[in-house]
């Protein structure tokens, strides 16, 4: 069973909205030459006060993927962009397309092993990157593993000055700096032929356990992405051509490329490239360069409200605000406008969906804790745990599966499984449980592979950490579950304290919950942290603590067992 026309998150869409809107598809390249034609000279990239044209930006692409086709890059080559958000990161994603390669997105805090992992699984063998602190070094290491034929390092210095220390830019037989790589060759006389089936990029998902998997994402799931987004902003209020979009979320993360970034040279945008999230530069984005548009993850706006006088700030220039990457809790989205009368808007999305999902209406009040609607073009349904082929009813928790023209074509060299998370026709199983209202709202209860199964009940962390979140000496929390000898497993929560408060107890922490969540879902243990372990896009990172849980658990399985013991006596 499947919705039928009308889908009852269609009596819920804003005036004008088609749930069935004509989505266009393409190639990036066609999205980026339109641009170009449209927006010559608007300002395309700002970083470090230097400002670079559409024109401009077309003329370094255009010259990057010629020096690329020098070095052997054609159809189908595997290109690995290692970067922070540098104007490096443009240029060459769009040259890689350009010459009808794919891009290996990889973070700059990925580890060597990761680092070493994606190369060899996409088959790349050429690698950019930049002479920030320690990455040259970690890029030389996969060099001298015999990883690479050509290194190519951007120096950051030649976009301005930086309060950073730089990497020296070593000449061996496989460097080449950008500035070379742009004199390497002249254009050709024809550009290779780049199809909207081709793969676009491959964007490493990560796991909370195991090495991640490669996502293919095609031309087309990214320009009807786009499209999606552009026809569902335009029904409402979008952007104007020259608007400025602050891009502090990292450009390697899906989020930051398809719905900020390609989203923003759609539409003639300058995209504010920053390296790295700072309180006080992202206010001055605002007050002092009058950025339109902040799209961000929650712990920047949990930063943003924990700052002192936030509701002095000068925050005029903003027309949108958004938060994505992870669920927002409730009370950041209230005390945030409350401060600055400023709603964040946002939605869901992953990897696999390029990412679009769903979002909220941009004006109105959506019903609170609401991921929000399915968005044109795509189909959502929630379906049963144990049978992802039966639809469940309105308000019944299960796990949603989306159709569309953005959902991904598969993992890289992963057949059996891509098998496993396609059913039915192409819809594909998001791993993630929530349910449906009657109106066609969506509401997220919980990652699949991290749901808590305690004495036989379900148990959700996501469920435990918005209520903590309500705590008003809470300013961050995760919640794990952790193995338990009677029950089998037990929430635990991690929890960092706003400055100047005190530490809670477990006993403290059950008092404040005893109204907000089951007996079942009160945590068996907490542990206060000065800081809590996070991803390289700024998400709260469950993986390390579970890791953690794991290996003392398996230490004191040792050390009670009887071997332990005998051994400890001798």
């Amino acid at each position: 069973m499947t919705y039928s026309r009308p889908y009852p998150w269609e009596k819920s869409y804003p005036a004008g909205v088609d749930a069935a809107a004509p989505i266009r598809a393409g190639t990036v390249n066609e999205l980026f030459d339109r641009a170009v034609a449209a927006y010559p000279d608007n300002y395309a990239i700002e970083y470090r006060d230097r400002r670079t044209t559409y024109r401009e930006l077309h003329d370094l692409v255009s010259r990057a993927a010629a020096g690329l086709l020098s070095l052997g890059v054609k159809p189908g080559t595997a290109v690995g962009l290692y970067l922070p958000n540098t104007p490096v990161h443009p240029i060459l994603f769009f040259a890689v397309l350009k010459c009808g390669g794919r891009v290996v997105h990889m973070s700059p805090l990925d580890a060597e092993r990761e680092l070493a992992h994606k190369l060899k699984d996409s088959g790349a063998r050429i690698m950019v990157t930049t002479n920030f602190q320690g990455m040259v070094q970690r890029a030389l290491k996969l060099d001298a593993e015999g990883l690479l034929d050509h290194l190519i390092i951007g120096d950051d210095a030649e976009f301005g000055p930086a309060p950073i220390p730089y990497d020296a830019i070593p000449a061996n037989g496989h460097t080449i700096t950008l500035t070379n790589l742009l004199s390497l060759a002249p254009p050709p006389a024809a550009w290779p032929e780049v199809n909207e089936n081709d793969i676009a990029l491959l964007q490493y998902t990560g796991g909370t356990t195991g090495l991640p998997k490669g996502a293919m994402l095609l031309h087309r799931n990214l320009t009807s992405t786009n499209s999606i987004y552009k026809y569902w902003g335009s029904a409402q209020r979008e952007l104007k051509s020259g608007e400025k979009v602050i891009i502090v979320l990292p450009l390697f993360h899906i989020y930051a490329l398809s719905s900020v970034f390609l989203r923003a040279i759609d539409q003639g945008n300058e995209c504010m490239l920053r390296p790295r999230f700072d309180v006080e530069t992202t206010f001055r984005d605002i007050e002092e360069k009058k950025a339109n548009y902040l799209p961000a993850v929650p712990t920047i706006w949990i930063a943003l409200i924990s700052a002192p006088g936030l509701e002095k700030r000068d925050l005029s220039s903003l027309s949108m605000c958004a938060s994505g990457g992870a669920p927002l809790p409730v009370e950041v989205f209230e005390r945030f406008r409350k401060l600055t009368g400023i709603s964040l808007g946002g939605g869901w999305g992953m990897t696999e969906t390029s990412p679009a999902g769903t979002n909220q209406p941009y004006d109105g009040e959506p019903p609170a804790g609401t991921i929000g609607l399915p968005l044109p073009g795509l189909y959502i349904d929630i379906v049963a745990l144990d049978d992802p082929t039966r639809v469940l009813p309105f308000g019944e928790t299960g796990e949603m599966r989306i159709k569309g023209p953005n959902v991904f074509a598969g993992y890289w060299n992963k057949p059996e499984e891509t098998k496993a998370v396609f059913v039915e026709d192409g819809h594909f199983l998001t791993g993630d449980i929530g349910y449906m209202d009657e109106n066609g709202w969506l509401f997220l209860v919980d990652r699949k592979k991290d749901m808590i199964i305690s004495g036989g009940f379900n148990v959700y962390p996501s469920v435990i950490e918005h209520a903590l979140f309500e705590h008003p000496d809470i300013e961050g929390v995760i919640v794990i579950g952790v193995p338990d000898d009677y029950r089998g497993e037990a929430a635990k929560a991690f929890i960092k304290m706003r400055a100047g408060a005190a530490p809670l107890t477990l006993e403290a922490v059950r008092e404040f919950l005893a109204d907000k969540v089951g007996k079942h879902e009160m945590p068996a243990a907490i542990e206060i942290r000065d800081a809590l372990p996070m991803t390289s896009v700024g998400k709260l990172s469950k993986k390390e603590l579970v890791e953690e849980e794991r290996r003392k658990y398996q230490a004191s399985k040792q050390q009670t067992s009887p071997a332990s013991a005998g051994a400890s006596r001798q």
